[in-house]
């Protein structure tokens, strides 16, 4: 008859402090912003943001040059339309770094593992989340700031005037980090592929872009302005202007937004409804591959 025996091989128990989830939440945003800039990746993972971003933040940089030497003030870019003039940039960083956020783990299956630890999907989906946000508010914030600072070196009129529009136009920057996070990793997520998820976060911006401007073209060539305003609803970029236009008070920077306050209000609550439903597309995304 065998016997067993229980041989005590050293190992301890940790015995240490027990941070808790929100260390776990904080620790995963950490990681996915590093994530998103390439940090601790090799160095091929690097190029392509911080060479977007510094595209993105060299028009700043030239505009402030230009109202230097010429003492123009006029010439100084309008920070509620700069997010805009570079959506280009804005749309290929979201398709290139997107995926990384939203399908990487998908790719190799490793999400179950993020689960055996006492973290739920919602908080592990936010992190992700706020990661892409905090990274889309750099690379639209920091060009604005760029121009603030040159504009008070420049000594341009209306100090006062130009300070309120560069908080309202922060504001519309959290607002654009927002909804085009949310829309890119909604749509990197659906494929585990990182080369369709990229390709599909640049058409869903840019095609959106160009239809609505389409659009837009021919309803006013054809009078009819309402329409030109009301398709501004359905590209991503235009639904944030409008809220900048009519919620914030800034100028008009898309080809044609619709009239009245209702309408910025009615903005709002579609950027709310898209954030929330891209959430809720990864939640579900994320919790099923943790099951499975």
């Amino acid at each position: 008859m065998s016997t067993s025996t229980i041989h005590d091989i050293g190992y301890r128990r940790y015995d240490g402090p027990r941070l808790g989830r929100g260390y776990l939440v904080r620790s995963l945003y950490v990681h996915n912003v590093r994530a998103v800039w390439g940090l601790g990746r090799p160095a091929r993972a690097k190029v392509m943001p911080f060479l977007l971003a510094a595209v993105m933040v060299a028009p700043a940089f030239m505009d402030v040059g230009a109202v230097l030497l010429t003492d123009r003030a006029e010439v100084l870019m309008r920070y509620s339309a700069y997010a805009i003039y570079l959506q280009v940039v804005v749309s290929i960083f979201v398709a290139s770094q997107a995926p990384v956020l939203a399908s990487r783990e998908l790719r190799f299956h490793v999400v179950p593992l993020y689960f055996s630890r006492p973290i739920a999907p919602l908080p592990f989906v936010l992190a992700k989340f706020a990661a892409m946000v905090t990274a889309l508010l750099t690379m639209t914030a920091v060009p604005v700031v760029v121009l603030y600072v040159g504009g008070l070196i420049a000594k341009v009129p209306h100090p006062l005037t130009h300070l309120r529009e560069f908080l309202l136009a922060l504001v519309g920057c959290a607002l654009f980090a927002l909804v085009i996070g949310a829309l890119g990793m909604a749509v990197a997520v659906l494929t585990p592929r990182r080369g369709f998820g990229v390709a599909a976060v640049i058409a869903v911006f840019l095609l959106s872009s160009a239809v609505v401007l389409l659009v837009q073209n021919i309803a006013e060539f054809r009078t009819n302005f309402s329409l030109a305003g009301n398709a501004g609803y359905f590209a991503p970029f235009n639904l944030v202007d409008i809220v900048q236009v009519r919620l914030l008070g800034a100028e008009r920077t898309a080809e044609a937004v619709p009239d009245g306050f209702i309408s910025g209000v009615l903005a709002l609550l579609l950027c709310a409804a898209l954030v929330g439903g891209a959430v809720a597309v990864l939640y579900r995304r994320f919790r099923k591959a943790g099951l499975s």
